[in-house]
């Protein structure tokens, strides 16, 4: 049995293949027969000509649950030179302004959590931004964004670059710089796994970083080769470091939402087929986890740093060898 066992969530765009109708009650109960239970909204894009109360009856009739909203900037031109790093004011609170009516908007549906990717936020070329100035007055959207409705909860999911070369909040190490200096209770982190991978960083550390320095508020399971957001199949790449993340996050009592952020129309993959895998390989991948997580020789190996003994362990429980 799967201890503490998360909702599962997806991409929701990723149900568009295929569709004649790509209407937001169609994707969400292609998303519903994949097995999923939760979902995570785009704002304001999501919501184009349609109300809270619409899509919160639209979620209902699906049979899923409201995990949160994500806020998407890139889709407004007006935000290419970053939307809490532009360098003008009105365009800053303009960012603001949008991301403060998603807030008022998920707390409408009952949800608890608003994920901000800031993608757009970032520079391209040396002597292109003024680095303390981009530094302030993110920190001061920031607080306001959290300050606005303080029962909810601001999770930063941290990449390394696009569509900017480079983000301003890159990493697991700056982002938690940032929440520091913030000071807002209810911010925290979400980690995206392929993000984690082409940072360079190790899944598991990460996400101990994060539960030691701030709070791990979602969990994006995806895979990839290291050199982009590939968006595959969870553990299909990094089955070892995908099982070592489950393990910490067993650990770490991380019971929240695992949302696959996961791309099969870049491929033309069968989006729901696509979901039924995740959902039976991290199922499978969980219940290994949760037998490592309480077993003595394993931490006895880790402790003496020993890890051909934890490589024979993790691999007779991954593989039977």
């Amino acid at each position: 049995m799967l201890p503490n066992r998360p909702h599962y969530a997806a991409r929701l765009n990723a149900f568009k293949l295929g569709l004649d109708e790509p209407t937001i009650a169609n994707m969400l109960a292609r998303a519903a027969a994949a097995g999923l239970d939760a979902v995570d909204l785009n704002f304001p894009d999501h919501f184009d000509g349609q109300s809270a109360n619409d899509i919160s009856g639209v979620l209902s009739d699906a049979g899923l649950s409201l995990n949160g909203l994500a806020m998407r900037y890139y889709t407004d031109p007006g935000f290419k030179l970053g939307a809490f790093t532009h360098p003008d004011r009105t365009v800053r609170q303009a960012a603001l302004d949008v991301t403060k009516r998603g807030l008022d908007t998920l707390a409408e549906m009952g949800g608890r959590l608003m994920t901000l990717w800031m993608g757009q936020d970032g520079f391209d070329y040396s002597f292109q931004g003024d680095y303390g100035a981009m530094w302030d007055s993110t920190l001061t959207c920031l607080q306001q964004v959290c300050a606005h409705n303080p029962g909810l909860d601001i999770a930063i999911e941290y990449k390394p670059n696009e569509p900017r070369a480079y983000a301003l909040l890159p990493d697991v190490a700056t982002t938690l710089l940032a929440i520091k200096e913030a000071g807002a209770p209810n911010l925290g982190v979400t980690l995206d796994f392929a993000h984690v991978l082409y940072a360079d960083e190790m899944p598991a550390h990460t996400a101990h970083l994060i539960s030691r320095h701030s709070r791990l508020l979602g969990v994006h399971l995806n895979d990839g080769y290291g050199k982009r957001d590939d968006g595959l199949m969870a553990g299909s790449v990094h089955p070892v470091q995908t099982l070592e993340l489950l393990v910490e996050l067993q650990r770490i009592g991380y019971d929240g939402v695992i949302y696959f952020d996961t791309f099969p129309d870049h491929g033309g993959l069968d989006p729901v087929e696509e979901a039924r895998t995740n959902i039976r390989l991290v199922n499978r991948l969980r219940t290994i986890a949760a037998d490592l997580a309480d077993n003595t020789d394993l931490a006895a190996a880790i402790a003496r740093q020993d890890a051909t003994q934890s490589m024979r362990i993790v691999g007779q429980a991954l593989y039977g060898a």
